[in-house]
């Protein structure tokens, strides 16, 4: 019986960017907690980083759409919150474009 061995090479992708960025986006509002709406938030950023919501981008993007506007309703959003969510976001376009592209599968 033959043991499968780790790859030694790893090709950055978008995928890994658009990761990234949710894990910024979740310490941020974890970094920064009292506005309104931040446990919500935390709790649907962690679903969107979760298997499912990755094998289904369309599920994160779902999951997107719902953080952004409880972000939006809450009162004083700390600025580095805000930057975060706008990373995500157009990292989320960009993904979602390469997906149609056939860039990744």
């Amino acid at each position: 019986m033959a043991f499968t061995t780790e790859p030694t090479a790893y090709e950055k992708t978008i995928l890994s960017d658009l990761q990234g960025a949710w894990q910024c986006l979740r310490a941020d509002v974890a970094a920064n907690p009292g506005f309104e709406g931040w446990e919500r938030a935390l709790f649907h950023i962690d679903e969107a980083m979760s298997w499912e919501a990755v094998r289904d981008l369309r599920q994160m993007q779902r999951s997107l759409i719902l953080v952004r506007n409880i972000l939006q309703q809450g009162a004083e959003v700390p600025l580095a919150v805000t930057e975060s969510l706008d990373a995500v976001n157009e990292l989320m376009d960009e993904t979602l474009d390469a997906l149609a592209q056939g860039e990744i599968g």
